[in-house]
């Protein structure tokens, strides 16, 4: 059980930092639909998928002092960042090594915007489906978002370069 905590530990320490709740859910998310051994179990929701468990396990770990969570007030909504701890860092060195290339596919994830990294996440959340049927259940369930067939385009090279660097 306590490795599960500190993959989540790891996976924040590797990107340095994460800003926002969703930006984290999504970028967890993504790296298991990579492949990374994460167990948190995602269902759909208004933001895309959404892990209950991984926000369980986030405040967890903060309760625990492993992850710090600043909050800055940003008039409309509060944002949330999240950064590993002396003491989270003392944690994951009881833990064993990290899984080969996280560190590469964190940093192309923390690089994107968390609305991009929603709409890779609801692309990828439909990868059973093919591909015109994918973009299709995106407009449905993120049409407000008004994603342009450039951002799609772009969000499916982004996928596909994932995978490409992480085979190597």
């Amino acid at each position: 059980m306590l490795e599960e905590y500190a993959k989540i530990v790891q996976f924040i320490t590797l990107a340095g930092e994460v800003t926002g709740r969703k930006k984290l859910q999504k970028m967890v998310y993504i790296a298991k639909k990579m492949n990374f051994p994460f167990q948190e179990k995602y269902q759909f929701h208004m933001y895309g998928p959404y892990s209950e468990e991984l926000t369980l396990r986030v405040e967890e770990l903060c309760n625990m002092a492993f992850l710090s969570e600043k909050k800055e007030d940003k008039g409309s909504y509060v944002q949330y960042t999240y950064a590993c701890t002396e003491e989270g860092s003392q944690f994951l060195s009881t833990m064993d090594g990290t899984h080969p290339k996280l560190d590469l596919c964190i940093e192309r994830l923390n690089n994107k915007s968390s609305r991009f990294l929603e709409m890779v996440s609801t692309l990828l959340y439909f990868d059973h489906l093919e591909r015109a049927e994918q973009v299709e259940k995106l407009h449905v369930v993120k049409g407000k978002l008004n994603f342009t067939e450039t951002e799609i385009e772009e969000a499916f090279a982004f996928i596909e370069d994932l995978q490409l660097c992480l085979q190597v």
